[in-house]
């Protein structure tokens, strides 16, 4: 044997394990070297670093997309672009696209994707304003629900906003989709399965594409963070200028000179921000910069503008001084300029004409109590889940609130009448009982039981109760010693308050009525016009606007009541109405709507009187002039009820509970009395 071979030193590893079970699978010295070393050298791109901090739309924010070069679908194109000098949409003469991209886990379990595919496919999106039509790659006329449950159980989709600057320029929206997808396929290497829809309705029509998070095997789709943020723009730039040709310099100077005077930000307002220094701008006309004396007046004229709007000053000819928040301040500006003109649609589209002062602009929660009737509603950002509203409303103006919650609202439509509040931060009525029977600070259910009326069935009533003591338990608040004792604190009540508070942060909201004025003028239930006509207090009610239009409709539905003889009239003017006359209308609605049902059903209809238990299957439930209704079938008949939030959990299940007091106390499950 050499004298090398004895002296040299080779290890040889024996196999992998861990002496520590609980940190799960051993790695070997090999992967975490190399996962140290691809840390280490996870550093931006090249052409990330050129562009700026590139961000996706869902990503935390400051997040940089640089870093994933290397990992998921898309990454070699990624990468190729890095070495051959950046990315070519931004190079002169290519036509301009933006992409706007958001991942989305789990939407077909949640209900977001079923809700963000009814939103792209809503009413007045297409070229002729008729509702918007899916596509995909092979169909012109495809289902979303079947889409839908193909990705029921995919962990997460794509959702992509695709508007190019000449869209309207176009010949074939869908056929230049396709073409986009296509290219994308290659990309990335394999199939996807997509469905789109074309928007005409903005200035410059765009496409939304839905993306099912699998490959064409099944497995999880991984797209590579640089490829999302900047080789599908490519893609799509690619294609646009090969079809309508490079920018020529007048079109280019044309659409330059258009974004001088808008009030939202620019490619001039970039090109400002770019060559400042200390927030100055040195447009002093120099020996070298005669070739460029059409940009520099571009310049110029725009920060003209900015003078105008309070957002830049001369300093000296020439050298401008511009706002620290000169961008994000622009952003802001154009865009409460596209939710007025967003507003100023949506009345159009019904016939009315407001002051454009009367148009209120509020960031939820809103910080007053409005009513009034639904005149639109879409998502604050169309990749997003989160609604806006516009609301004519009573007081005469028009509201524009965001920020709403799809659930909060998924049972109102267009004309609908809301109640938008603030949330409720105090005490609810069950938290002042359990702390006005707490005694010693220990609460009994048993005493709270004995407290009550006699003769009647409260057991689900204490229940209720137990069952807000157990999420102030889950909430550390209280503290539960045994089935029939609940340790009570001395700050109890502040405590819960907070607890409220930090609970309720969104908007309130109540749906007064799901039917529009003129519905419920001739209804033979118990409307929102009728409560309004009891309340006798119409200080609310503006002289203009949706305001004097319920004054109106009031005036009819009272003329209405006197001829169904729900109502007289005195000699004095004076209107008497029915004794219970809201209970009267709702019972006679709903023996009308029980008597249809039962005629399409075949089962017999039987009303539920107060006092009377309830008990069946809740099958579905009702829209009436009176409120939102549950079906409860039994074995040979149904019942109507008065809905509630708590049961939207039980449908399909056996229900119980009491009528009491116009509304149903529903225990739900198995258990009965106070155990837990």
């Amino acid at each position: 044997m050499a004298i090398d071979d004895e002296r040299s030193f080779r290890p040889k590893a024996g196999s992998v394990r861990s002496d520590i079970p609980r940190l799960g699978k051993a790695k070997s010295f090999l992967t975490v070297a190399k996962k140290i070393a691809r840390q280490h050298r996870n550093r931006p791109s090249k052409s990330a670093q050129l562009s700026g901090a590139a961000k996706i739309k869902g990503r935390p924010e400051g997040r940089q997309i640089g870093p994933g070069v290397k990992r998921g679908r898309g990454a070699a194109f990624a990468r190729s672009r890095s070495l051959s000098g950046g990315w070519r949409y931004s190079r002169p003469g290519m036509r301009r696209v933006i992409v706007k991209a958001r991942y989305v886990r789990e939407a077909g379990r949640n209900g977001r994707g079923a809700a963000h595919l009814r939103y792209i496919q809503r009413d007045g999106t297409a070229r002729d304003g008729e509702r918007g039509q899916l596509y995909s790659a092979e169909e012109d006329h495809c289902d979303g629900g079947i889409f839908l449950e193909r990705g029921r159980e995919d962990r997460h989709q794509f959702r992509l906003i695709v508007s190019p600057e000449d869209g309207a320029e176009l010949s074939d929206l869908a056929g230049y989709t396709r073409d986009l997808m296509s290219r994308i396929e290659v990309d990335l290497g394999t199939r996807l399965d997509w469905v789109a829809v074309n928007h005409h309705n903005t200035g410059h029509p765009h496409v939304h594409v839905i993306i099912r998070g699998v490959d064409e095997l099944g497995e999880d789709l991984v797209i590579n963070g640089d490829y999302l943020a900047h080789g599908i723009r490519e893609r799509a730039s690619e294609l646009a200028t090969l079809e309508l040709g490079l920018v020529s310099e007048l079109e280019q100077r044309h659409k330059i000179v258009r974004e001088i005077d808008q009030d939202r930000f620019t490619r001039i307002d970039r090109a400002l921000i770019d060559n400042t220094t200390n927030n100055l701008v040195d447009l002093r006309q120099g020996d070298d910069e005669t070739s460029n004396s059409i940009d520099r007046s571009h310049r110029l004229r725009r920060l003209s503008k900015l003078a105008k709007m309070g957002l830049a000053r001369e300093l000296d000819p020439a050298v401008w001084e511009l706002k620290p928040d000169l961008a994000a301040t622009l952003r802001e500006i154009g865009e409460r300029g596209d939710i007025i003109r967003t507003m100023q649609k949506a009345l159009k589209a019904e016939g009315m004409v407001r002051d454009p002062l009367a148009l209120e602009i509020h960031d939820a929660p809103t910080p007053k109590r409005i009513v009034g009737r639904i005149l639109d509603n879409y998502l604050n950002d169309e990749l997003g889940d989160r609604i806006s509203l516009v609301i004519d409303a009573i007081d005469g103006h028009t509201h524009h609130v965001s920020g709403i919650s799809p659930e909060m609202i998924e049972d109102a439509r267009i004309g609908s009448v809301i109640e938008i509040g603030p949330a409720e931060v105090g005490l609810r009525s069950s938290d002042r009982t359990i702390a006005s029977l707490a005694d010693n600070g220990i609460f009994h259910p048993s005493i709270h039981l004995e407290h009550l009326d006699k003769g009647s069935d409260h057991e689900t009533y204490v229940a209720a109760h137990v069952r807000r003591l157990e999420v102030l338990r889950r909430a550390g608040i209280v503290e539960r010693i045994d089935a029939d004792r609940w340790r009570i604190s001395a700050d109890f009540e502040e405590r819960v308050s907070a607890f409220n508070a930090s609970r309720n942060c969104q908007t309130r909201i109540r749906i007064l009525s799901n039917f529009d004025l003129e519905t419920q003028i001739g209804s033979d239930g118990a409307t929102w016009l009728d409560r309004r006509l009891l309340a006798t207090d119409a200080g609310d009610l503006s002289p203009s606007g949706f305001g004097i239009e319920v004054r109106d409709a009031m005036a009819a539905r009272r003329e209405h009541l006197i001829e169904q003889g729900d109502a007289t009239r005195q000699r004095n003017g004076r209107i008497l109405y029915r004794r219970n006359l809201l209970s009267v209308l709702q019972e006679r609605e709903v023996s009308r709507v029980g008597a249809e049902l039962s005629a399409s059903s075949g089962l017999p209809f039987r009303p539920t009187r107060d006092g009377e238990n309830v008990k069946g299957t809740f099958t579905a439930t009702r829209q009436l002039a009176s409120g939102k209704f549950a079906l409860i079938e039994k074995a040979h008949e149904f019942t109507l009820v008065p809905w509630r939030p708590v049961m939207d959990r039980q449908l399909g299940r056996e229900v119980h509970g009491q009528m009491r007091g116009g509304t149903v106390s529903w225990q739900f499950g198995r258990q009965k009395g106070l155990g837990i």
